[in-house]
C-alpha cells in the first residue's frame, strides 16, 4: 500500500476492508459497522458556519480535530475517525446529535451526513480525487478553508504524499472519548427539552395569580378577597385563609 492508503486504512476503514483494491474504499464493514463519519456543508460552502462545529467537538466533547476537506464541487467536509467501528444506526444518530447541537439553525438541505437516514446513499469518496476539469477534492490544513471562500475546490492535483502528511497528524476518537461525548450530547438535549416545560410551569404560575380587583389598604381585606375569589387556585385560597387565622376574633 502507498502511504496515503495506509492512512486511509488507519483512520477510516473497517478492519476487514483493504485500501488497495483498485482505489475503491469500502467505508462500510461486512457487519454494517463504520469508522468514518462525514459531515458536509454546502449551498453555499461556508467555513465560518462549519467552523464552530469543528472547534466545538474539540472544546466541548474532548475529541481530536476531524480532518477538513473540500469536496471539489459544493461543500466543505469534516471527516471523523473512530478507533472502534460503530453500528450504522448509532453512527447516524451521533451525526444527527452533532447537527442538532451545532448546526440547528441551518436549512436541512445544506447539511449532508454520512451515514445518514438514507441507508441507500453511497458513501462519500475519500479525497483526493478529480471532481471535474481543474477541480479537485482534497484534505486541507485548518488554516486554508477561509482562503477558498464559497468555492471548495483545488484547481490542481494534490500530491499523494502531501495528503498522507496531512492525515498522519489525525487521531481517531477512542471509545472513552466517544461514550463521554454521547453522554454530554444526550444530557444537553435533555436540558433543552426540559426548558420549555419549565417555561410552561412559570407561565401557568403567572396565569394562576388570582383575579382580585380593587384597591386594598388593609392587608386583611386583601386576604379575605383572595380567600373568597373562586377564580384563585385552591392552594392560594387556603394560604390566604391561614394568613387570616392569627387575626381572627371570636365572632369576627
Amino acid at each position: 500500500m502507498t502511504r496515503l492508503q495506509t492512512e486511509y486504512q488507519r483512520l477510516y476503514l473497517p478492519p476487514e476492508t483493504g485500501a488497495d483494491s483498485g482505489g475503491a474504499l469500502g467505508l462500510i464493514g461486512a457487519d454494517g459497522r463504520v469508522r468514518a463519519l462525514v459531515l458536509a456543508l454546502g449551498q453555499p460552502a461556508d467555513w465560518a458556519t462549519l467552523a464552530p462545529l469543528w472547534r466545538g467537538v474539540q472544546a466541548d466533547l474532548g475529541w481530536p480535530a476531524p480532518a477538513i476537506a473540500v469536496n471539489g464541487v459544493d461543500a466543505f467536509e469534516l471527516w471523523f475517525s473512530l478507533a472502534d467501528p460503530l453500528p450504522r444506526a448509532e453512527a447516524t444518530e451521533l451525526l444527527a446529535q452533532l447537527q442538532r447541537r451545532y448546526l440547528a439553525d441551518l436549512r436541512p438541505e445544506r447539511v449532508r451526513a454520512w451515514p445518514g437516514a438514507d441507508v441507500a446513499a453511497e458513501p462519500p469518496a475519500c479525497p483526493p480525487f478529480a471532481a471535474g476539469p481543474e477541480r479537485w477534492a482534497a484534505f486541507i490544513t485548518p488554516d486554508l478553508p477561509a482562503v477558498f471562500g464559497d468555492d471548495p475546490a483545488l484547481d490542481f492535483e494534490p500530491g499523494a504524499d502531501a495528503q498522507a502528511d496531512l492525515l498522519v497528524r489525525q487521531r481517531s476518537i477512542n471509545v472513552a472519548e466517544l461514550r463521554t461525548a454521547q453522554a454530554v450530547l444526550v444530557a444537553a438535549e435533555e436540558r433543552t427539552a426540559a426548558s420549555p416545560a419549565r417555561s410552561s410551569v412559570k407561565a401557568e404560575t403567572k396565569d394562576a395569580i388570582p383575579s382580585v380587583t380593587g384597591s386594598f389598604q388593609d392587608p386583611r381585606a386583601f386576604l379575605l378577597a383572595v380567600m373568597n375569589d373562586p377564580s384563585a387556585p385552591l392552594a392560594l385560597r387556603i394560604e390566604a385563609a391561614k394568613g387570616l387565622l392569627p387575626v381572627q376574633r371570636p365572632g369576627g
